[in-house]
């Protein structure tokens, strides 16, 4: 065993010997041209290869075709020969040792089997991993797999080739994360400072707050010491006066009694006892105990305050994880239309990473026009999440890219596709696709099928061409019959039915077999007052307008009452009559379509009010496509008015009587219309235009 000098792997010899081992034919080139070159440049005569005793003097040229250094007739030989004077000549110094290597081209191998010498080795052995010539491939290598050299060579060609675009992918990848790595020291280095800042001016804060603290209680202690000192000081100098008044009364007394006589005595010893008496007596009234304490206690509890100061701040290691991390984006990516992405990074525990700073990129590519790449703008809300805003150019199959730091986020690249821009403009052409009498409400299968809602109380199954397929229910209130049906919704194979005049809302298979019901009439919660409508959110929740009520009322898919949306005392959340309510745009919020106001207000799935847009005249019905415009039928207006995401009207289609329902068909957009007071629904088809 031995280890080989290119590939560094243990190799044992074969069993025929050394010369069996595999060949690295470019290696041996290379230290042929380099055993041609050291012979060019060492300044020393070199024997000609093509004179046999050299009596024509030393070579002056090397033929890089034979592989041979010439004489000078040797070299005239070549020169004026007719096969040899296209050979490629180098002179015998620096200058020709350094086109040696550029202009040398490798000789041909021949095979070193016995007889076969004369052989080229144009063949290669798969079996064997072996150069063989033809005669090779005859005998020994008879039965084995073998091609001609040039079929391997370019199998390994492209092999080689693939090789070095995935090395050169990946190289682009290494470099990108050395980018993102090196913006991440720069970034580490920003929040570094930022967060030194941010220590810095807390704990500046904090001594501030302490030192305003040590103020205060010393400006108190100053107070109280000078209180107290006043009050000892006052009650000090009653008693002094107190022994003043005493001992006057005293030495007036003594020398009475040592030097006034008895008639002196007689006459002022009444007067002497008296305020004698009358001081002592004030003593006895008062305290001789101090009014105020001389210890002036502070209680400063610093033990837990140092405690709680010893731990203060914390220096956050939360290390995200780009394939941890999640992304939602908007349900319709549409040419022209901006397409959202929004970003969530997680930790590799799947847990939100509550902080800011990642370099976030997303970009969207074609697959049908490789120069389609659309770049996003990236929002970074400092709290973890991003918003990624992209604008397809071209419609097609597109693959979305999100990185974080270069890396690819969870679900990245993805498949999208694109759909074509819609042009609500040119939305005026109508097609009458069905006749009949008093259509209210309409609602559009899957499968292109058509419901349609009749003022006499059944509910009409047409095919998109208008022919009719099924006719469900009948007038009345059993189970499956109607009374006023003025709302349907579909959701694959469920029909839902607003049943008006009966005050409940019905639940039917899409060919008319009665299932459930809930409701009857009344006002409190889960009751109605002729409901007008009912739709069906992305968690199969059912939205109900319970018109005479004024309310709006949300159910579970069996009925279970949820939620009440009403006046609840505002203005802003008024509801006078919400006839019709078909609104749940991307983002799940509820539009509601109230004929008494001549408004339409959105609120949040949960109920809050979120904002109003429009002036329809009597507006009676209303449809929203993935992208947020909104369909709304006017029956006092006689048309159907178009308003963008944002709210703003950008186009009417006049010329309808009296509308009501308004559906969209999910294959294509087209706009369905019950035109009430013309007996005909209608549909309008909507113009696609592609941008690229």
């Amino acid at each position: 065993m031995f280890q080989c000098p290119i590939c560094e792997e243990d190799t044992s010899i074969p069993v025929g010997g050394a010369s069996f081992l595999p060949q690295n034919l470019h290696l041996g080139f290379e230290v042929e041209v380099a055993g041609y070159m050291s012979k060019m440049v060492n300044n020393s005569d070199v024997a000609c290869d093509h004179c046999i005793d050299g009596g024509n003097g030393p070579a002056v040229v090397f033929c890089c075709t034979c592989h041979q250094f010439l004489c000078k007739v040797a070299y005239e030989y070549h020169r004026t020969g007719l096969h040899l004077s296209k050979h490629n000549m180098v002179g015998l110094d620096q200058e020709g040792a350094r086109q040696l290597h550029t202009t040398m081209k490798p000789r041909d191998h021949y095979c070193s089997q016995p007889n076969h010498e004369d052989n080229k080795l144009n063949f290669y052995c798969e079996t064997c991993s072996l150069l063989v010539c033809r005669d090779c491939t005859t005998v020994t290598h008879k039965s084995h797999l073998v091609k001609e050299i040039s079929t391997v060579a370019k199998t390994h060609q492209m092999e080689i080739t693939e090789a070095l675009e995935d090395a050169k992918d990946v190289v682009t990848k290494l470099t990108g994360a050395i980018d993102g790595n090196n913006r991440m020291i720069e970034q580490v280095v920003i929040s570094k400072q930022t967060s030194i800042l941010a220590i810095t001016q807390a704990f500046e804060i904090l001594q501030q707050t302490l030192e305003e603290r040590k103020k205060t209680l010393l400006s108190e202690l100053e107070a109280i010491s000078l209180s107290k000192t006043t009050a000892l000081t006052l009650q000090k100098e009653q008693f002094e006066k107190m022994v003043g008044d005493i001992g006057h009364y005293t030495e007036m007394a003594s020398q009475i009694l040592q030097t006034h006589t008895d008639h002196e005595i007689v006459a002022l010893g009444g007067l002497i006892p008296t305020e004698l008496q009358a001081t002592l007596k004030r003593v006895h009234t008062i305290s001789l105990t101090s009014n105020q304490h001389s210890n002036i206690p502070v209680s400063v509890q610093t033990v837990d305050l140092v405690t709680q100061l010893s731990k203060l701040g914390e220096i956050i290691v939360f290390f995200f994880s780009p394939s941890s991390t999640t992304w939602t984006s908007t349900a319709v990516a549409r040419v022209g239309t901006r397409y959202h992405v929004k970003v969530q990074s997680k930790n590799s525990e799947g847990e939100e990473y509550p902080h800011g700073g990642v370099e976030v990129k997303g970009e969207m590519r074609s697959k049908t026009h490789n120069e389609a790449v659309v770049y996003g703008e990236v929002e970074d809300h400092r709290d973890g999440t991003y918003t990624i805003t992209l604008i397809p150019q071209t419609a097609g199959p597109h693959q979305l890219l999100i990185t974080m730091n270069g890396q690819h986020v969870q679900n990245s690249p993805n498949d999208l596709d694109v759909r074509p821009k819609r042009d609500y403009h040119t939305l005026c052409n109508a097609q009458k696709v069905i006749q009949c009498d008093g259509p209210y409400c309409v609602a559009i299968h899957d499968n292109g099928d058509i419901y349609v809602g009749r003022d006499d109380d059944c509910i009409y199954v047409f095919h998109q061409t208008g022919q009719r397929k099924n006719t469900i229910g009948s007038s009345g209130s059993g189970d499956g019959q109607f009374s006023s049906p003025s709302g349907i919704s579909i959701k694959g194979d469920v029909l839902y039915v607003a049943d008006t005049d009966n005050h409940r809302v019905q639940k039917l298979t899409s060919s008319g077999k009665f299932l459930h019901k809930f409701g009857h009439q009344g006002s409190d919660q889960g009751q109605f007052n002729r409901p007008m409508a009912v739709i069906i959110d992305a968690n199969n929740k059912l939205i109900v307008s319970d018109c005479d009520n004024h309310r709006i009322q949300i159910f579970n898919e069996n009925g279970g009452w949820l939620l009440t949306i009403d006046n609840n005392g505002s203005a802003s959340y008024s509801f006078q009559f919400p006839w019709s309510l078909l609104a749940l745009d991307p983002q799940g919020n509820i539009h509601v379509a109230a004929c008494g106001s001549n408004t339409i207000k959105v609120f949040t799935k949960e109920g809050v009010y979120v904002r109003m847009y429009g002036d329809p005249n009597h507006p009676s019905g209303i449809a929203i496509d993935g992208e947020g415009y909104s369909f709304v039928s006017e029956y006092g207006g006689n048309c159907l008015s178009i308003y963008d995401p944002e709210g703003n009207k950008i186009h009417t289609v006049g010329n309808l009587k009296n509308p009501y329902g308004t559906a969209l068909d999910p294959r294509d957009g087209s706009v369905f219309i019950a035109n009430y007071g013309a007996d005909t629904v209608l549909k309008y088809c909507v113009s696609k235009v592609n941008v690229m």
